[in-house]
């Protein structure tokens, strides 16, 4: 495992959809291994692989640094309720607003041998899944933030 750099707001690769991943290799194991490596030495909860330089459908979480979960080609079928989460980004250093998201979603994704599951996400867990699920896309949660934010 390797420690990665973040990859920071003003990056245009931020800003880029992210390719869908066709290959479950171990190259997909390293780049999830230090992706998850990368969090936890910036005391992030979640990273997604853009913001590694990696333009590739990866995300790594740990909502309390004990329990880690991995998507691949993570989708989310279904949501629904709403919460006001206050959100920050590894990718954007000093900067911290409130954003609405759903309250609970249902993720389609896969782990990084192949294998399709099902996730049901509430609260903090779903907030950070669509956080960083929007990287995928290009989108920032500054992009959502809701006024009044810093």
């Amino acid at each position: 495992m390797a420690k990665r750099l973040i990859v920071k707001v003003g990056d245009e690769l931020l800003r880029k959809r992210s390719r869908e991943v066709t290959e479950f290799d171990g190259r997909l194991g390293e780049l999830l291994d230090d992706m998850r490596e990368t969090m936890i030495a910036a005391d992030g909860v979640g990273l997604a692989a853009p913001q590694v330089g990696v333009l590739k459908r990866a995300v790594v979480i740990s909502p309390d640094g004990r329990d880690f979960y991995e998507f691949v080609n993570p989708v989310i079928v279904s949501s629904s309720g709403r919460q006001i989460c206050r959100e920050g980004c590894l990718s954007v250093p000093g900067i911290s607003g409130e954003v609405e998201r759903p309250k609970k979603i249902e993720v389609l994704a896969y782990d990084r041998n192949g294998k399709r599951f099902v996730l049901n996400a509430e609260g903090f867990l779903a907030d950070i899944c669509c956080h960083e699920f929007d990287h995928l896309d290009g989108v920032l949660f500054i992009d959502k933030m809701l006024p009044g934010g810093r």
